[in-house]
């Protein structure tokens, strides 16, 4: 249903101001703000905005010169319960956590033990990238600039367990999509991975040192890390989306997968702790009178990593870049830091004018109207600077409701394509069975009541057959859907299949017994085998890896396959096969669609 008569919780003018004689400063301007007068009006319309977009809740906080002048509660911070928006209501700032990771590096910077723009590699020897030209260019910077060239793959941590270093390790299989530094590609996993270099660096957990470091000196004593250890205070937010095709809001899970995307994304804050930090931000890091962050380290993140291009359809933001963990544009001809954060149901923009000492930090509930963040701060800006007001709303809402019927008409199309009076080439428990790639981890197809499961991680969805060896899990409106096509190798097994997640296709081989990747069992195959005065040597390397050898050609990886069974990863039609007697290798042979050839093992 509509939103209707939504009361307007009004939570106060924090400090009540008369006009406001901003002091004249060289890099400030002279402005007058009279809060009460220039946000005439501005109540209507942040609850019209409640209506148009079916949004739960907003709130919306404004710092002036230092301080926080303005707390406003829209809607409700948990729909189901009408419980309000205050100050103090704690909600996931997502990516606007990412800022707290660069300025946290930074820090380290300032101590010696980081260097901004050399190798991270020579101050990290532990952090390991997909190739020797990633290793020996990319630089902190580079990492928290978003300009490394590897794109997200954040279903390598989405509804998972993952911990830090995890992450941190499996950094060296992301292949890059872009040459470096040409191409912004946001990048999640690599700033968790920097939440590790901050451990590795300093010898306290990312958490302890943003705590200790910034958390602390600056007040922020309610602000954590995980929603769901902060209910306690009985003041947060509940997230709730509209159903697909409905007007319809229903509550979801907090999101509290988090684990290592920490210094990504997972930092719980509020209004009036949060504005302790716009105002350091802007007094060149200074708060209550101490220097909590170093001057140098906020100019840092503030000078251009890559440019960003403009929109074409509105011009009122021009020629943005990002820095590092931070956005910086030219709004309407006025300077403006900014940076948006999304995660589950909730949505976040925290931004300044510093030349204006105006600060805005505004979130959202619910999926569907996650563009107000930046609606409800544009105009913001302009009522208190005196601009025209520009109709953002009116623009977005035509672009959310087309947005909306074109993803209707997609769906209504999705079996075009589908082949009729199909069937599974194999029998459909050729079919179950874990399947494994790095760095994404496990997919489990399974039987579930009649039908089948797909699980990626905690996301579980109903599989189908689709026509052929093609499966595809339900259209979720929350989980997506995913599309699984299976491979049969040259013996005729399944052995994987293809699946496209993030940026692209990823293959997935099908698990085979551990035991085949067992040191203790693939020594049982060392050794060297003999064919009409041919010697061919087989040879354990990086611990659980067979390869074998024969004079005048490459090493050939030995790929598990099935028990005393191995494949050439080079040629997946030849496979070598060990015959085993009393848990001794008599001898090995080659089969291919040539023929066979059996090697006697030397003692």
């Amino acid at each position: 249903m509509k939103l209707s008569n939504l009361g307007i919780l009004f939570y106060g003018l924090l400090v009540v101001t008369t006009t406001i004689q901003a002091q004249e400063k060289s890099t400030k301007d002279t402005i007058n703000i009279n809060i009460e007068k220039q946000l005439r009006g501005f109540d209507e319309y942040g609850n019209q905005l409640l209506k148009d977009w079916n949004c739960p809740g907003i709130g919306v906080g404004i710092v002036y010169k230092g301080k926080l002048v303005y707390v406003k509660g829209f809607g409700y911070r948990d729909y189901g319960k009408k419980l309000p928006i205050t100050a103090n209501t704690l909600f996931q700032i997502a990516s606007n956590t990412k800022l707290f990771t660069a300025i946290s590096a930074g820090m380290l910077v300032d101590q010696g033990k980081l260097t901004w723009d050399n190798p991270i590699k020579n101050d990290v020897p532990s952090l390991n990238f997909y190739n020797n030209e990633l290793n020996n260019n990319v630089t902190l910077r580079d990492i928290l600039g978003h300009r490394t060239g590897i794109s997200r793959h954040d279903l390598i941590w989405y509804k998972a367990t993952t911990t830090r270093k995890q992450i941190f390790d499996k950094v060296k299989y992301l292949e890059p999509s872009a040459p470096m530094r040409t191409k912004f590609l946001y990048n999640n996993i690599l700033y968790a991975s920097v939440g590790e270099i901050i451990e590795l660096k300093s010898g306290k957990t990312w958490e302890s040192f943003v705590k200790d470091q910034i958390f602390t000196p600056l007040g922020m004593n309610t602000s954590g890390f995980e929603l769901s250890e902060k209910k306690n205070t009985g003041d947060y937010v509940v997230p709730y989306n509209e159903k697909r095709d409905t007007n319809t809001l229903y509550q979801i899970p907090i999101f509290d997968f988090v684990n290592g995307m920490g210094p990504a994304g997972t930092i719980v804050s509020n209004i009036n702790e949060l504005s302790h930090w716009v105002i350091a931000l802007m007094n060149k890091g200074k708060y209550d009178g101490k220097q909590v962050i170093p001057e140098d380290v906020i100019s840092a993140t503030l000078q251009p990593s890559l440019s960003l291009p403009n929109s074409e359809l509105y011009t009122e933001l021009q020629n943005p870049y990002y820095g590092m963990g931070r956005e910086v544009g030219s709004y309407r001809g006025n300077v403006l830091w900014f940076h948006g954060g999304d995660i589950d149901g909730m949505h976040s923009q925290i931004s300044m004018m510093p030349n204006k000492d105006i600060g805005v930090i505004v979130f959202v509930i619910g999926d569907q109207s996650y563009p107000l963040y930046n609606t409800v701060t544009y105009n913001v800006y302009e009522r208190l600077l005196g601009l025209s007001l520009t109709p953002w709303n009116e623009r977005k809402l035509k672009d959310h409701i087309a947005e909306k019927q074109a993803d209707k008409e997609a769906r209504s199309k999705v079996n075009n394509s589908q082949v009729s009076n199909t069937k599974p080439s194999h029998p459909i428990e050729d079919y179950l069975g874990d399947f494994d790639n790095e760095p994404y981890g496990l997919i489990s197809i399974s039987k579930k009541d009649t039908g089948l499961q797909f699980q990626l991680h905690q996301l579980i969805l109903p599989l189908h057959h689709y026509h052929y060896d093609r499966f595809d899990t339900d259209n979720d409106p929350d989980l997506g859907q995913y599309s699984i096509n299976y491979r049969t190798n040259p013996q005729g097994d399944i052995d994987g299949f293809t699946i496209s997640l993030d940026e692209g296709e990823v293959f997935f081989n099908k698990k085979v017994d551990s035991s085949l990747t067992d040191p203790k069992t693939l020594g049982l195959y060392i050794g060297k085998y003999e064919s009409g005065g041919s010697i061919v040597t087989v040879s354990l390397k990086n611990e659980n890896q067979l390869f074998l050898s024969i004079p005048g050609q490459p090493d050939y990886q030995l790929i598990p396959y099935k028990k005393n069974q191995f494949k050439l990863k080079e040629f997946s039609d030849i496979k070598m096969v060990f015959k085993v007697e009393n848990n001794k290798v008599i001898s090995m042979t080659q089969i291919s669609s040539s023929g066979e050839s059996e090697f006697k093992k030397k003692d």
